[in-house]
């Protein structure tokens, strides 16, 4: 199959690599993004895990303290102040907390909103080839899916690593107070904990290494919500009596998708299984060996309650470590398709690209020299060494049938695609070499599918929101055939089309559309005027524009 030198290299390029970045990297892409948006998020990060390490440790301590008085028959003075103090610390603590966690997600969510901007210019920017590319869509949908909400990713990293943060604080503390207690102890506790973490990691991944089948299932249930609910489909469905199928095709992947819980769910029951097993092997024996190193040394009662109290943090501690760098990993995968996409390679130059100024006074002339193009993954040239040249001021109509290749040919005129073979020359140099978007600011076209925006008419035909040229946007709905229907309307240009933002909006005909775009393309004022679906009532304009 033939295909361009741009679109081998990229290809080959994605073919030879799996995830770019590791976790510490893409820890230091978002550390670098937050120094870049908002540098409050990286100090309530550590702050945050100070705070809520130290009001976990003092909710410990709090209860062996108040015993330690009881124990002592310390008067009631003393007894009533380490209430006080612990009451005092603990609502410090909880007040910082609350604060902190309140005004972090500001930050976090400026964080995210920025990498959303990042995604949208990409997708927006991007050579044209690649919104074509099933590869490149898909990882714009899951780059898109890790910023889409606070649970994902590109914030939720940061709560991550508070929480790593916190176990590690809690972990160095609670070994510190252990330290004092038989080593083999502090060892039992690591290995169950690990043993349990392990385990449970490898039956509660299930639902991980099955995401992909469980997201399908949404995916699908997703759509035909979407196709029942919407007003596009709304025709359709009654004319052809399509809410029978639709309903089936929805119950027969709720049953799939139930089959498919119910499943994950007998496999998860052994999580808690095992969990409770280890859970009654370590407390049993840190029960025992406590029990005994009171009876053998008359270890108070305060001091083993502390002990005891350490013994579970400490596994809490130990699981929180491992299980958060587990989620961290997982985040990295997510923060990892985002980068990607926004590192895609691009097929043609843009601000690398020889600059190339509109001037209407000047004549242009487009060269195909024995072009060729074929779609990938099709069997055929859709376009096979074709020659054209077509002149300043030249008037042309591309006629043919369905699938001829009319418009592949304009797209590769235009500078949409790239031949696989052969040059698309403007006024005998190859466009190859210039910015892409200079190059597109040469043509005004209106192709078969439509971008109305629900705006004004006349922000619809200028393409901007403001410093538009109200004598020129008439001008060119008279010259399309719709400023008689816009004068009708009773706010004129102000008026809005469709009805989803506005309830003002008026919906056009698609005859109508078809002239909104054509007097979008005359108001560019571009050298090369191009149109798709030309009607009998549009002839007349062949004697006034010039392609």
């Amino acid at each position: 199959m033939k295909q361009s030198k741009e679109q081998s290299i990229r290809q080959n390029k994605k073919q030879s690599q799996k995830s770019q970045y590791n976790m510490w990297q893409n820890t230091i892409f978002m550390l670098k993004n937050a120094w870049h948006v908002c540098k409050s998020v990286i100090f309530i990060c550590v702050v945050l895990a100070a705070v809520t390490a130290g009001k976990t440790i003092a909710e410990m301590l709090i209860a062996p303290a108040i015993l330690e008085k009881v124990e002592t028959t310390a008067p009631l003075t003393e007894l009533l102040a380490v209430i006080a103090e612990f009451g005092i610390i603990l609502v410090i603590l909880a007040g910082l907390k609350e604060y902190l966690e309140r005004n972090t997600m500001f930050g976090r969510i400026a964080v995210r909103s920025f990498l959303v901007r990042k995604v949208g210019s990409k997708n927006a920017d991007t050579s044209y080839p690649n919104t074509l590319d099933t590869d490149f869509i898909n990882f714009e949908n899951k780059a898109s899916h890790a910023c889409s909400g606070n649970a994902q990713a590109t914030e939720v990293i940061w709560k991550t690593w508070t929480l790593i943060l916190t176990n590690i604080a809690g972990f160095v503390v609670y070994l510190l107070l252990l330290s004092s207690l038989n080593p083999l102890l502090i060892c039992l506790v690591v290995v169950t904990t690990m043993i349990g973490y392990f385990v449970s990691k490898r039956i509660n991944g299930w639902g991980y290494r099955h995401r992909e089948e469980e997201a399908a299932y949404g995916e699908k249930m997703g759509y035909i919500r979407r196709v029942s609910t919407q007003r596009y489909h709304a025709k359709d469905i009654r004319i052809f009596g399509l809410q029978d199928w639709l309903e089936d095709v929805w119950y027969s992947t709720l049953d799939l998708y139930r089959a498919f819980l119910a499943k994950r769910e007998r496999v998860y029951i052994w999580t808690n299984i095992v969990e409770l097993i280890l859970t009654l092997l370590r407390n049993g024996i840190a029960y025992l060996y406590l029990i005994r190193i009171t009876l053998e040394h008359n270890l108070p009662a305060s001091e083993f309650l502390l002990y005891f109290s350490a013994v579970n943090g400490f596994t809490q501690w130990v699981t929180g470590i491992m299980e958060e760098f587990m989620n961290l990993h997982k985040q990295s995968l997510d923060i990892s398709l985002l980068r990607e996409f926004l590192e895609w390679p691009e097929p043609f130059k843009f601000e690398e690209g020889i600059p190339l100024k509109k001037d209407l006074n000047q004549d242009y002339e487009i060269r195909l020299e024995d072009v060729s193009f074929r779609y990938p993954e099709a069997d055929r040239d859709t376009i096979s060494h074709m020659n054209l040249t077509i002149h300043p001021g030249e008037k042309l109509a591309i006629v043919g049938l369905n699938g001829a290749g009319k418009t592949t040919l304009v797209k590769l005129v235009c500078g949409f695609l790239a031949p696989c073979e052969g040059k698309v020359l403007l006024n005998g140099e190859d466009i190859r070499q210039y910015n892409r978007r200079d190059y597109y600011k040469l043509f005004s076209s209106v192709f078969q599918d439509f971008s109305v925006l629900e705006g004004t008419i006349a922000e619809n035909v200028a393409q901007q929101v403001n410093d538009i040229e109200a004598d020129r946007v008439w001008d060119c709905l008279e010259k399309a055939g719709l400023s008689e229907k816009v004068h009708l309307l009773p706010n004129g240009l102000s008026n809005h089309i469709g009805r989803q933002v506005y309830e003002d909006g008026i919906e056009m005909s698609g005859g109508q559309i078809q002239r909104l775009m054509l007097a979008r393309a005359l108001y560019k004022n571009a050298p090369v005027i191009y149109w798709m679906n030309l009607r009998q009532h549009w002839t007349r304009l062949l004697k006034m524009i010039s392609i």
